[in-house]
């Protein structure tokens, strides 16, 4: 039998194991955290919003975060502070541009097959995790944002997605505790939402009974490609431990860039901060007032989605402050007060902050293939889609390590997640 380590055990890690065991595979998964599921895979928006595929390669991006750069709680927020880490990543931004339209109609693509992969597995080993199939509603606030979203939804549509624009009056209809007013809207029905932390830890937990062993506490120091074999050097409990196994997978979030370069690869990943609030719903009022389809709130750049009976979540922003996990109450405002604002029955007496760093890469294409190393594969830079792609990407990368490791091949430069 074939031995696996993965570096990371939050979604895309937890995902690819779980992937790499049902090939028959022995995994080992090294997670610095106590307990899977602790950094970016916490508390994020809790959408699988295969709608949400728009590449963000666009002028418009740039010309906005220019105007956000010094309002302290803009959706979209650029440090003025240099690094050659940021400034090579923005350079590769632009550099994707060209190719927003590709990107779009793919990751659309890779969204949807995601979906069924992840639904499968819930249903075979009875994860609970607050799922509501009962799609996605982004809601436009003026003409230009409905035509550009219109735009998006013929990308989609090529995608395998489909998205239709919807009118006031049917807004309220999809979700009648929506207050406001609004030019139109746009509803993906196949588009849902849960607690990605619930889902998380129930599929680590399947991955076990299915023979996977998860190494908590574990400060992964050096890996190397030696021999043909990988070797992942490690700290617990202030101990030196080594290791040796036929492959690695690295799933490390925003730490995979450093591990790569450590490997001879460039993997460019950049954190970019996302901030989320739920909102527990404490009464009746709060409960009957707060929705039930999960939002996505376009000008705002904010999502929503309800977890079970009793919370909200409300998450979005983007942050380019390097590794900062600091949560700024000028960030956490807006979210509070877009509850208010779009659901005043909501009570937000009980709301707890929250703070996560994006691993993205510059054309926001996930990285999953193999590396220059024998042995050696990468399943990160998701973004704000780790959720969605993470079974897609999941099941690719568990088939090339499957079919490098079977068949000897040699190794070849990392590749590109999404097929043509």
């Amino acid at each position: 039998m074939k031995t696996i380590a993965v570096i990371g055990g939050g979604i895309t890690g937890v995902t690819t194991a779980y992937a790499l065991a049902k090939r028959g595979f022995a995994v080992t998964v090294y997670e610095q955290h106590r307990y899977p599921a602790m950094e970016t895979s916490f508390a994020n928006g809790g959408q699988l919003s295969a709608s949400n595929a728009e590449a963000w390669n666009h002028w418009s991006t740039i010309l906005k975060g220019i105007k956000w750069m010094l309002k302290n709680d803009a959706p979209l927020l650029v440090s003025p502070k240099p690094s050659w880490h940021k400034l090579s990543w923005f350079a590769g931004f632009v550099a994707a541009i060209p190719q927003y339209r590709a990107n779009t109609i793919a990751t659309a693509r890779l969204a949807v097959a995601a979906r069924e992969h992840l639904f499968a597995w819930a249903a075979e080993e009875g994860i609970d995790f607050d799922l509501r199939r009962e799609g996605i509603l982004h809601i436009h606030r003026d003409k230009a944002d409905f035509e550009h979203a219109a735009e998006v939804s013929k990308l989609l549509a090529l995608g395998g997605l489909a998205r239709r624009a919807v009118t006031p009056a049917e807004m309220r209809a999809i979700e009648p505790t929506l207050a406001g007013s609004y030019y139109g809207g746009h509803y993906t029905e196949s588009d849902s939402s849960g607690d990605i932390h619930k889902f998380c830890s129930g599929l680590a937990r399947a991955a076990e009974r299915r023979g996977v062993q998860f190494r908590f506490d574990q400060q992964v120091r050096g890996v190397a490609s030696v021999g043909g074999r990988a070797r992942i050097d490690a700290l617990h409990d202030g101990r030196s431990d080594s290791a040796s196994y036929d492959g690695v997978v690295v799933c490390a979030g925003t730490a995979s860039r450093a591990l790569a370069a450590s490997l001879g690869d460039r993997v460019n990943v950049y954190p970019v901060k996302g901030y989320s609030i739920t909102v527990d719903l404490a009464d009746a009022v709060s409960r009957a007032a707060a929705p039930k389809v999960s939002l996505v709130d376009d000008a705002t750049k904010l999502v929503a989605s309800r977890l079970g009976e009793g919370r909200l979540r409300v998450a979005g922003t983007a942050e380019f402050n390097g590794y900062n996990r600091d949560i700024r109450a000028d960030r956490i405002r807006p979210l509070v007060a877009w509850v208010e604002q779009c659901f005043p029955g909501v009570g937000t007496r009980s709301v707890v902050p929250w703070a996560g760093l994006r691993p993205m890469m510059p054309d926001l294409v996930p990285r999953v293939g193999r590396g220059k190393a024998p042995g050696v594969f990468y399943n990160t830079g998701h973004g704000h889609l780790g959720w969605t792609l993470s079974a897609a990407t999941a099941e690719l990368i568990a088939d090339v390590v499957r079919q490098t490791l079977d068949a000897a091949a040699p190794s070849v430069a990392v590749t590109r997640a999404l097929p043509a």
